[in-house]
């Protein structure tokens, strides 16, 4: 039997020939009919044009565009893998995952080069060349090959690809149409989050069911531009982290813009504080849904549907609102103890994940396996509760990532960074309380004696190195950094300093010494 994804959209073109299957703003780009046709013709150019064979991973390093989501299906369908990879990362980290991955094939937006790999401009004629030849059938995969290669970080910082295969994909297609929201033929599907992470999931299940996908004519977040183009098509849904749905919230009661044919927004990719929940219910209505999930099982660990969230705000449940929800059918999870046994109900330990989403592994990375995927479960790193109807509520992080905008920024890569900078002794990174971005990135930082630190100096550095958005924002000068009996730094006393000295770290480096304490 052929488990090829592919095979979804060539149902749904059968079904819906002449709807459009991609917008590029409120622009049809193509039909469903045509959609289908360019994706047989891009995996025969793949295959033929560029010599790809089953397996080979393909980059993208893209922003949002209709060309985005076709190649991901010409990709599925010559039976390759894709290797999306977030183009805001720094070219040392694209070119590190595209190394490690073993990408053959790298499509960019515009003109720039990946390593030694062969890059294609998806405005070139080479891009173009890959559409005219014949469409070829779809490729014969089994449901284990991996469809998409999702690279994320572990507790080293160093990014890993989590190995989900068409059966991973397949399988949380079906449990969000079940769980989260039914799709309906003639939906939509905004993509104002990036593709290459929560929204290029969503694809999966949307275009399955008939919908169309959206893409803004930014490439990305735009507030009015996502408030416009949720008025202008059908029964518009979307993905969010809670930074952009706090933003639109924002937007609707300045504006008083009409979003009243809004479908959904699924919130994810980080907390989703109670307060930022019911004024999003408050201006939008019975049509927040959130989840649970991490690239390691996408999307669906647990789920709070609209009509759960709606009914708890009613009745002002505070327990259910706080909590990320039920597992979503074919899950299971288990609160464990530091071995891996059972806690009984209501006591806190890690989450473990078991069921058809939960990834094949990390690519080529046997001691991450051995770590994360133990006795068929996947330990997910987060902490949290269970209650006697299912609930999960998420207390903590095992790991000390800090989550900002929706993006994973992990400590172990920022210190690792600093301390490379020839006037830094040690150096600890913490994550802030921030009102819009949920967390921000401060670095405590001991320099090499008698040298002189300061803001501008580490912010360049940083940015020669790490993506814009891992820089701190931040940065505390200290003699020395607290550190236990075993010479461990203590991050408790590192956050309780931080919230001591407040507003005034905000924009520049400041000092404090062992003597405050």
């Amino acid at each position: 039997m052929n488990h090829n994804l592919a095979h979804m959209l060539i149902n749904a073109a059968r079904a819906n020939p002449d709807q459009v299957a991609i917008f590029h703003g409120t622009d049809a780009y193509c039909t469903f009919s045509e959609f289908a046709g360019r994706s047989a013709r891009c995996a025969r150019g793949l295959r033929e044009q560029l010599g790809l064979n089953t397996g080979d991973r393909v980059a993208l390093v893209m922003k949002n565009s209709p060309q985005y989501v076709e190649l991901l299906y010409g990709i599925w369908h010559a039976g390759l893998c894709a290797v999306p990879i977030n183009a805001k990362l720094h070219p040392c980290e694209i070119s590190h995952i595209v190394q490690d991955s073993g990408a053959r094939v790298c499509f960019v937006s515009s003109t720039q080069d990946v390593l030694d790999t062969r890059t294609i401009a998806i405005e070139s004629t080479e891009y173009r060349a890959l559409f005219e030849v014949t469409g070829m059938p779809v490729a014969n995969v089994d449901g284990d090959a991996i469809a998409w290669l999702f690279y994320t970080s572990g507790t080293t910082g160093k990014p890993k690809g989590a190995m989900l295969s068409h059966h991973n994909l397949a399988a949380m297609s079906r449990a969000y149409s079940s769980a989260v929201a039914r799709i309906s033929p003639g939906d939509s599907l905004i993509h104002a989050a990036p593709m290459s992470h929560g929204s290029g999931l969503y694809i999966v299940p949307h275009l399955a069911a008939g919908a169309s996908q959206v893409v803004p004519l930014s490439g990305g977040f735009d507030v009015a531009e996502l408030a416009s183009l949720i008025a202008a098509h059908c029964r518009p849904s979307f993905f969010a982290a809670p930074t952009m749905l706090n933003r639109l919230v924002a937007h609707v009661r300045r504006t008083q813009a009409d979003l009243s044919n809004l479908k959904v927004v699924v919130s994810g990719g980080a907390p989703l504080y109670i307060e930022d929940e019911v004024a999003a219910l408050d201006c939008l209505g019975a049509k927040i849904a959130q989840i649970y999930g991490q690239g390691e099982s996408p999307m669906t660990i647990t789920a709070q549907s609209p009509d759960e969230i709606a009914a708890a705000y009613a009745t002002g449940d505070l327990e259910v609102l706080s909590s990320v929800g039920r597992p979503l059918p074919e899950i299971e999870i288990r609160i464990a103890d530091a071995e891996g046994h059972p806690l009984p109900e209501g006591e806190i330990g890690e989450v473990l994940v078991r069921g058809p989403t939960v990834m094949q592994g990390y690519w080529n990375n046997p001691p991450a396996n051995a770590a994360t995927l133990r006795n068929g479960w996947l330990h997910t790193g987060d902490v949290g509760w269970q209650d006697e109807h299912g609930q999960l509520t998420l207390k903590d992080r095992i790991k000390d990532v800090i989550i900002s905008g929706g993006s994973n920024i992990y400590p172990r890569e920022v210190e690792d960074t600093l301390l490379a900078h020839p006037a830094v002794s040690e150096v600890s990174v913490v994550g802030r309380s921030h009102p819009d971005w949920g967390e921000e990135v401060v670095a405590i930082v001991v320099p090499m004696a008698g040298a002189q630190l300061s803001k501008p100096e580490l912010d360049q550095w940083c940015l020669d190195r790490i993506a814009r958005f891992k820089r701190p924002k931040a940065y505390l000068v200290v003699e020395a950094l607290p550190k236990n009996s075993t010479g461990k730094v203590v991050k408790t006393a590192l956050r309780e300093l931080l919230t001591r000295f407040g507003a005034q770290a905000n924009t520049k480096t400041w000092h404090w010494s062992l003597a405050e304490q």
